[in-house]
């Protein structure tokens, strides 16, 4: 069995802490916190997931207001035992460039594009854990054949969990965290584009 490296073995006994990502300059680019323990991507990111974040970035820079800044794979400091990092996130703290991580109460929009490797946390784990934080709004962006559907979240505030506010197919017009209208087919290339182009070669 390979010997873990030493910068992988949590500090304390009680295992990791929020703070202790930014003392982790080996770790790879995107580690979360999860319940205090360290969660790595590792697996190849999905050309349809990165050009979906990017194609969301863009358009969700476009219709925020101001006071309302669009970042993208910036963790959020939960509490002291998670520190997750969403795929973007619309925040009303100001810019800062030296800034790692953002505060819940700062937060009015999380996204999570669902991956393979990443879909049991932003279905259940995150779902639930950027509720109890008491972000207002939170967006799962699953992958149907190549087309984003974007399942809409609300809190609820007098049970303190999510509730379903609806599933976005081609179009998705919000007035809430503020007025968004977004043409989801422009996104990313329909995948029946490919077909057509491998046939035609």
């Amino acid at each position: 069995m390979t010997a873990l490296p030493d910068w992988m073995r949590p500090p304390r006994a009680e295992g990791w802490f929020a703070e202790d990502l930014d003392r982790l300059p080996e770790a790879p680019r995107h580690t979360e916190l999860i319940d205090g323990a360290l969660v790595f991507m590792m697996s190849p990111q999905r050309s349809w997931h990165g050009r979906l974040v990017t194609g969301l970035t863009t358009a969700l820079v476009a219709v925020a207001p101001a006071g309302v800044e669009i970042e993208r794979e910036m963790t959020i400091r939960l509490d002291a035992r998670n520190r997750p990092e969403p795929d973007l996130l619309a925040t009303t703290a100001p810019y800062d460039p030296d800034r790692t991580w953002f505060a819940p109460e700062d937060i009015r929009l999380v996204v999570e594009v669902v991956s393979p490797e990443s879909a049991h946390r932003d279905r259940t784990v995150k779902l639930r854990k950027y509720a109890e934080a008491g972000i207002p709004h939170y967006w799962c962006v699953e992958d149907e054949d190549g087309s984003p559907a974007v399942h809409v979240y609300e809190l609820d505030g007098p049970t303190g969990a999510y509730a379903p506010a609806g599933i976005f197919r081609g179009a998705l017009h919000r007035p809430v965290p503020f007025d968004i209208t977004l043409d989801l087919t422009r996104l990313v290339p329909p995948r029946e584009n490919l077909h057509d182009d491998a046939a035609g070669n």
